[in-house]
């Protein structure tokens, strides 16, 4: 005979396993739900800004500051380069540029008194020409008295054979002839002095003139003159190199004593000011991602610490898959004829900037795990 205990067993075995059904339903309906609204991957990498550090100079390596993984925060020296080159360097520069200051003040000096000897030469030229006029005028006036004493002497010459003047009154002609013939005379050579002053005068007031403008290509260098010493000074600054931001030195490959040559890499510096998690998460979730959504950030070198990070932005892009479209170029689409009934999702990046960074976790490439949180 069945005792009360054992006839009840197999609905209470009934209801057990429908409980267990109903919770795993619900469950799976949760998680469901948990995964399309709160998207998650694992397949997510920590990533910052990085920037090559080379000399803009060459010399010597007098001066490491740093070791290789070192943490360096903003204005800390990081190497010098031997300056004494450049120091020389910036020196002649300066001096180039003050000894051309020099030349074109002794220059404006000159052409000061260049200058003032143009007013002079200008007041001459008036002056020598007002004599030359003057000249010019007792010339015709000479020339006037000798043509009227010449002619009057050619006029009662021959009265003297008939009488009618007397030798005393042709001596007197004669006489006044050649007195007005030698005024006529110095006249004419006082005019070519005046002329010859005059052609002097304006000789000087030209080169007087021309001398003025030769401070032009001296007032003309000094453009360059100036940017060679900022060049000189800027190449000295450069030989002092200091750590533009907090970073983390990596993949430092030089020591004291090496020649740095300009543009040559030396180290590498990780900008550890702000950290991102690239997540590449599925595109059929991306429709519940976006920026400034709130998120979750583990990394794998410590799975139990939480980093809470905002989403900075979704990607737009990635590279096709050329089993799918074929190659792209130049003339028609290559596609190959594959039967691949499977099609995977594709992956999108979505950047998710960590607002609370541990630097001694963090490192570029290190592996984690993002889940969005939305608003």
């Amino acid at each position: 005979m069945e005792t009360p205990v054992e006839k009840r067993s197999p609905a209470l075995s009934r209801w057990i396993s429908i409980t267990i059904v109903i919770a795993a339903v619900v469950l799976g309906i949760l998680v469901l739900y948990y995964t399309n609204y709160h998207p998650r991957t694992d397949d997510a990498e920590i990533f910052a800004n990085f920037i090559g550090i080379a000399p803009q100079v060459d010399g010597p390596l007098i001066h490491l500051n740093v070791q290789d993984n070192q943490f360096v925060k903003k204005g800390e020296l990081l190497y010098e380069i031997d300056e004494r080159p450049y120091q020389y360097a910036l020196e002649n520069a300066i001096s180039e540029q003050a000894a051309l200051e020099g030349q074109i003040a002794d220059e404006q000096r000159r052409i000061a008194a260049l200058v003032s000897a143009v007013s002079v030469a200008e007041a001459n030229i008036h002056s020598s020409e007002a004599e030359v006029a003057n000249a010019e005028r007792g010339v015709a006036r000479a020339r006037a008295e000798w043509t009227y004493a010449n002619n009057n002497l050619h006029r009662i010459e021959p009265l003297l054979a008939k009488q009618f003047v007397t030798a005393d009154q042709v001596d007197k002609a004669r006489t006044s002839e050649i007195a007005q013939a030698e005024a006529l005379r110095q006249a004419e050579s006082r005019l070519q002095l005046a002329k010859a002053e005059l052609n002097s005068t304006l000789a000087h007031h030209e080169q007087a003139q021309h001398a003025v403008t030769t401070l032009e290509p001296l007032i003309n260098q000094r453009g360059a003159k100036a940017a060679a010493v900022k060049k000189a000074r800027y190449n000295l600054d450069n030989c002092r190199v200091y750590a533009p931001f907090d970073a983390r030195v990596t993949n430092l490959t030089i020591s004291e004593g090496a020649y740095a040559h300009t543009g040559q890499q030396m180290f590498t510096l990780i900008d550890a000011r702000t950290w991102w998690a690239i997540g590449n998460f599925r595109e059929g979730q991306l429709q519940r991602i976006a920026p400034n959504m709130r998120a979750d950030v583990y990394v794998m070198s410590n799975p139990t610490v939480h980093f809470s990070g905002v989403v900075d932005s979704v990607g737009f892009g990635v590279a096709p898959d050329p089993d799918r479209i074929g190659h792209l170029g130049p003339g028609l689409p290559q596609v190959e004829r594959t039967l691949n009934w499977v099609h995977l999702a594709s992956r999108y990046p979505v950047r998710v900037r960590v607002e609370n960074p541990t630097p001694d976790l963090f490192r570029i490439g290190e592996s984690a795990v993002v889940t969005i949180r939305g608003d």
